[in-house]
Order: structure tokens, then sequence, then C-alpha cells
């Protein structure tokens, strides 16, 4: 009848059958070629991804175009992480792409994946592997290409924030199939001749291919076992490699790196400028201190006119003088030991290791929570899924499904006993699609 029919609205059908569609699929990798991509002002993109087959409609949002490191372009080959979905404007299905690279990167970027997983669950990533940074450092060593710009960078930072330390560089080609191992020989070179309190691994930015030697296993495994504590600065800030993960401290940048693994020599010298300001203006008030008594005693000298009282108070005053003496002395031993103590509390306060740490627990917290969240999804997915099936099973529908009927007299009253009806009595028979109107021929109890 026309007053029980289910009449969707266009709107109400998208909508639902979007719902379905983000439901039902987790986020998938697909490879394909780009066409007919637009850039309207919003910022997103949209484009089609096709095949020799088929294609299908693509939407990047603004907010993770930010992290391409090139633009595509029409014609690109390239691999995509996305959800499936449902644009209801126009009843289109599409995907909302969340990752996008291009397709030679897929099996180098599935390779780091893996390996990265299989070394976190060794515990090689753990916090408490991590060794801490010298406070001032007399001699720090880089790994990288003698001919490179990441040197020169290093070089600059620590030619203007510590120069008191040596450099020493462990050259190493830093690209290429034979970078790993001249990059391992040059670690163990380092740990063999222990002329470095610490080392920086580092290269300039460049694709997940160009960075590969640094996402080696053994070179990884290399840098666990060091005894020297060990910076990683490989690429610029958004590339991370394994060694990244790996090593004491992950810095974003070479020249990054270089201010990671040293004071700033300026504001040690400001400091220790001021404690020597306090001290002589302590020093000069003691001494004015003493003179003023010195210039008291000998007034009161010079009253006593008598030779016995005058060599008395002579050899007072130079009693005094020598007890001056030793007393400014010892003042000024005192505050050489607590300037001492007070450079030594300076140094084991050094804030670089305390935002080294937040940096190193932020990051923890957040792989952590980058691994829960698919995992809590998958559960939840999961758990919907079994009672929507527990809900088939017992609901009436299903019930009607299997050849069964739902028979009510003509007020509309479910039945359950034969003996209800007489003959000749009108019946409706609700089926699983429609329904029937009957009247009872006999009755059999």
């Amino acid at each position: 009848m026309p007053s029980e029919r289910d009449i969707y609205s266009v709107s109400r059908l998208n909508s639902e059958v979007r719902a379905v569609l983000d439901n039902s699929f987790p986020p998938i990798w697909i490879e394909g070629e780009i066409s007919n991509l637009a850039r309207p002002a919003s910022g997103h993109l949209y484009f089609s991804l096709k095949d020799a087959h088929a294609q299908v409609r693509c939407a990047l949002f603004r907010n993770r175009r930010m992290n391409l490191r090139h633009p595509p372009a029409n014609g690109d080959q390239v691999l995509l992480r996305a959800r499936i979905s449902l644009y209801e404007g126009r009843g289109e299905f599409q995907l909302i792409v969340e990752r996008l690279e291009a397709a030679g990167e897929g099996a180098l970027r599935r390779a780091f994946d893996e390996l990265k997983r299989r070394l976190d669950a060794e515990g090689l990533f753990a916090a408490e592997h991590k060794r801490p940074l010298p406070p001032y450092p007399d001699c720090i060593g880089v790994v990288t290409s003698p001919s490179g710009a990441a040197l020169r960078d290093v070089i600059d930072v620590l030619r203007r924030r510590w120069p008191l330390a040596r450099l020493i560089v462990y050259p190493s080609t830093v690209q290429g199939a034979d970078a790993p191992r001249q990059l391992i020989q040059a670690l163990h070179t380092a740990a063999r001749r222990k002329e470095c309190d610490l080392l920086i691994l580092t290269r300039g930015g460049g694709s997940l291919e160009d960075l590969a030697a640094f996402n080696d296993e053994q070179l990884a495994r290399v840098i666990h076992a060091l005894e020297i504590p060990l910076i990683s600065a490989v690429g610029h800030e958004i590339d991370f490699t394994i060694a990244d993960f790996v090593a004491d401290r992950r810095a974003p940048t070479p020249s990054a790196a270089a201010e990671l693994a040293t004071p700033e020599q300026a504001a040690l010298r400001s400091e220790l400028a001021r404690r020597e300001r306090r001290l002589r203006r302590a020093m000069q008030q003691r001494l004015a201190t003493a003179r003023h008594a010195h210039r008291l005693l000998e007034t009161r000298l010079m009253r006593h006119q008598p030779e016995a009282r005058l060599r008395q108070g002579m050899q007072r005053l130079d009693e005094l003088n020598l007890r001056m003496r030793r007393a400014v002395q010892h003042r000024l031993r005192e505050r050489a030991r607590l300037q001492a103590q007070l450079r030594q509390r300076l140094l084991t306060q050094s804030p670089a290791r305390r935002v080294a740490r937040r940096r190193a627990e932020w990051e923890r917290l957040r792989t952590r929570l980058a691994r829960a969240m698919p995992l809590d999804l998958a559960r939840r997915r999961q758990r919907l899924a079994s009672l929507a099936r527990a809900l088939e099973t017992v609901g009436p529908l299903g019930t009607l499904q299997r050849g069964y009927a739902i028979v009510s007299d003509e007020s509309g009253r479910v039945l359950r006993d034969a003996g209800a009806l007489k003959p000749g009595d009108p019946i409706r028979a609700r089926l699983a699609r429609g329904s029937l109107t009957a009247r009872v021929e006999a009755v059999e109890e």
C-alpha cells in the first residue's frame, strides 16, 4: 500500500550510500596515472586516477597537500593512500587522498615501514637505550660527505657557538649502493679511535631513494651498538629515516644538529662576566671596610702619646692587618669555590638537554598515538559488523526471508492461535515482499 512505502530522497540516498562506503572499507593503497588535474583557489586538488581500463575521481584537501614533496602534474604515475567515499552533491564515487607519492617510491616506502616496525618491536628505538649528549663536548665527529653542504652548515654553526671544540670529519658517501657500507665503516673508525665524545651523522635533503642509505638495517644496528652518543640529521625537517629513530637524538637539519650538540658560548660568557662583576664589587666593599677600620685604629693610636702604647698599637695594627689579609684571602678562596660550584651547576642544567628530552618524549608519544588510532578504529569496525550480523539474524525481516509469514486479523492483531478464527473470517499475511488478503476456509486446532 502507498502509506507503507519507505520513499528515499536523493539527498538521503547519497548520504546513506556515503556512510556505507566510509564505514565498509579501511584506507587502501592504489596506483595509477593522474589526469584532469584541477587546482581551485581553495588550495584543494581534484583529479582522476586512471589505468588502461578505468578511472576514479580523487580529492586531495589542502591540509594533506602541504605534506607533498613535489606538486603533482597530469601524467604522473603515483601511489595513493586513500579512503573510499561518495561526493553527495553529485552522487559521484571518489577517493579521499591521505598520502601521495611517486609510484617508484612505493616499494621503498613499504620496505621502510616494514623495517621500522620490526626494529621498533626489537626495542632499537626505545628511550631507555638513548645516551645523553655531553653538555660541553671537547671533540665532535661528523660522518658525512666532505664535499656536501651539510658539512659546511655544521662547521659554520660550531665556529659561531662553540669554537672550543675540535672537529673531526669521518668521510663517507651518503648516496648510492655503496653508501651504507662506507657509513658503517666510518662509524666503526670513530668508535675504534675514541677521539670524539659526540658524533653527528648528517646529509642534505632528497627523495626517499636518495636517503635510502640511512634506512639500512645493518647501519641501524651499528648506531644502536655505538658507545659514543650520536645525533642524526638526515635531510630536511619533513624527512625521517631509520637512522633518525635509532640515534640518541634526531635533528631536523644539519645546522640544528650542530646547535643541539653545543652550548651557546655567548650566554656562558655573559653569565661568567656577571658573576665576575659581583665578585669584584664584594671584594672592593670588603677592602673599603678594612681601610676604614685601619684609619680608626690609626686615630686612636695617635691619641695615646706614650711610646709603649704606640708600640703596642702598631703591633696590634700589624696583627689586624694580617688578619684582614687572611680574611680577604679566605673570602676570595670562598668566592672562587662558590663560582666553581655555580659554574658546575650551570653545566649540569643545560637547557639543550631538557629540550632534547622533551623532543624525544614527544616523538615517542606521537608514535604511540599513530599506532593506537588504526587499531582502535579496526576494533570498532569489527564490533559494528558483528552487531549488524546479530541484528539481521534475530530480526523479523530475516525470518520472513526464509519463507515464513506474519498473519493478522482485520484489526491488525497478530494471530498465534487458530481457535481465534472461524471460517469466513478475513485475514492478512505479511510476506518478505508484499502482503496477501484472504479468508479462512477451515479451522484446524
